[in-house]
């Protein structure tokens, strides 16, 4: 009996790792005809029902591959990652490295994937050395990119500095590895040091408009290079250059708004008092309607007080205090109020429209990138679970099942992360609102200090600015034209815009 009952077990088994087999070579059947809903069912029964190691890591690869190859990239990240945390035990492991970066370039994912690779790199570093160049730079950029984000700066810069400029990435390493060395909390043993790496910086910022290799979204990181090369010639006092580039970078970039608003800082500090208020202007025009731009107003104020402009300056402060303050009110009770859940605030900010949120805070907190990111994430997670409902073999094998509960728990998680993301951005915003009150008060308090002490000298302040001519600004160019300003914005002259201004001051020569 004993015998008969070993002999039993062992045919027994030999049948069903042979209906494994043949549901195996079925799904690798489908898989290669392109049939990829087919492939994964199959595949997925396998997984689930043989005993045989290594025809479970074969099915569990080709299971996540079907799902990657079937445009469900998300689902495919699910089933991917275990064989990633597996490491070099499992025979897919370096394919399936290989699958997660092309995965996180479709997903635009900036915390699931490079998390996870960041948390496994110190363990499988040698192993990862031996995967396809390509590969290994994206790995290193994406690790340096999280580096950056907990400003672990000198590993940061290690990692950035590793990737070739053969790889397509090359261009973004180069632009995080100038941001990294410009950046004032990157260690520096003296003052010397510190110019040291703002010059290294500048030159990596200028190399970077000069990559000649084929780069992922090259313009944009082209046009943040010129916004670095402005604001790391604005750090060093020469004003002129910071001007020279931030109006290199295109009109009606992505950019183009902050390149506005950070030339205004750059020609007031280059005494071009009238080329400031012409940038801010532009941030005016109706295409720019939604913006957060509350220090626009602050530095509006301040030129007109170094000109001597009160009543000016102080118009330029109500206008702030009207459009903001009541965005402060608005905000006040969601970030001083009692703790919510993280997910709520994603759902203060996951629509375009929102009753509880000023216009301008809820785009400006939607645009974050990383929001975007996250957005593009929870949107594909949506498409993926209307995709997977769509498919009635997977219902039947209840495949369907597990990959919307996967996904939902994913969804979930999301959310948290995206809703703790907009809190922040909430918080900042609103402190941003408080900090600039508190600057408009300093300011109206000197512009009041001011007047007092010209009426005490009994100057003539309207006189002053009687005696004065204004002149039509100087021309570029023999090619450009001038017309003054009615009011109406035209988008031709969007950023173009230079103030003629008087001078109040008793001491000016105007």
């Amino acid at each position: 009996m004993i015998r008969t009952l070993v002999l039993s077990l062992a045919l027994a088994a030999s049948s069903a790792f042979a209906q494994d087999l043949a549901n195996y070579n079925k799904g690798l059947s489908a898989y290669n005809a392109n049939d990829f809903g087919e492939a994964a069912r199959l595949f997925y029964e396998v997984t689930n029902t043989t005993t045989d190691n290594d025809l479970r890591n074969k099915a569990e690869y080709y299971l996540a591959s079907s799902f990657q190859r079937a445009n469900l990239p998300f689902t495919a990240f699910i089933y991917f990652t275990p064989i990633v945390k597996q490491g070099p035990s499992h025979p897919y492991h370096a394919k399936s490295v290989e699958a997660f970066i092309a995965l996180q370039e479709t997903l635009n994912d900036d915390y699931l994937i490079p998390s996870i690779l960041n948390n496994l790199y110190d363990k499988y570093a040698d192993t990862w050395a031996t995967l396809p160049l390509e590969v290994l730079a994206r790995i290193n950029y994406l690790i340096g990119r999280i580096s950056h984000r907990k400003a672990l700066l000198e590993d940061a810069k290690q990692f950035l500095e590793a990737v070739p400029d053969t790889s397509q990435f090359y261009a973004r390493a180069q632009y995080l590895l100038g941001i990294t060395l410009a950046d004032p909390r990157y260690p520096a043993a003296s003052d010397e040091v510190r110019k040291a790496n703002l010059d290294a910086a500048r030159v990596i910022f200028e190399n970077v408009l000069k990559v000649k290799t084929k780069q992922l979204d090259f313009a944009d990181t082209q046009h943040l290079a010129m916004l670095a090369l402005g604001r790391t010639n604005y750090n060093v006092g020469e004003y002129q250059k910071a001007v020279d580039w931030y109006e290199k970078i295109p009109r009606f970039s992505k950019y183009w708004d902050q390149a506005l608003f950070e030339n205004g800082f750059a020609r007031f500090q280059n005494d071009d008092l009238g080329g400031g208020l012409g940038s801010l202007q532009g941030l005016y025009a109706p295409q720019f309607a939604g913006a957060f731009q509350p220090e626009s107003w602050i530095l509006t104020s301040t030129i007109y007080y170094f000109s001597c402009l009160y009543e000016e300056s102080k118009a330029a402060l109500v206008e702030y205090e009207n459009l903001y303050l009541p965005m402060a009110e608005k905000l006040k009770p969601l970030v001083e109020g009692e703790s919510r859940d993280p997910a709520s605030y994603f759902q203060l900010v996951e629509r375009t429209e929102s009753q509880e949120l000023p216009k301008a805070v809820l785009n400006w907190v939607r645009s974050n990138e990383r929001m975007l990111g996250l957005f593009g994430m929870l949107h594909q997670i949506e498409v993926e679970k209307g995709l997977i409902d769509q498919n009635q073999g997977w219902k039947a094998a209840k495949l369907a099942n597990e990959l919307v509960t996967y996904l939902d728990q994913n969804k979930a998680m999301l959310e948290q992360v995206a809703g703790t993301v907009s809190r922040a951005r909430l918080v900042e915003a609103y402190r941003t609102i408080k900090g600039f009150a508190d600057q408009a008060e300093i300011i109206r308090f000197e512009v009041a200090k001011a007047e007092k002490e010209l009426a005490e000298q009994n100057v003539d302040a309207a006189g002053v600015l009687k005696k004065q001519t204004l002149y039509r600004p100087k021309m570029p160019a023999e090619n450009w034209n001038y017309w003054k300003f009615q009011g109406e914005f035209w988008r031709d002259e969007i950023g173009y815009y230079q103030y003629t201004l008087k001078r109040g001051c008793p001491t000016s020569s105007n």
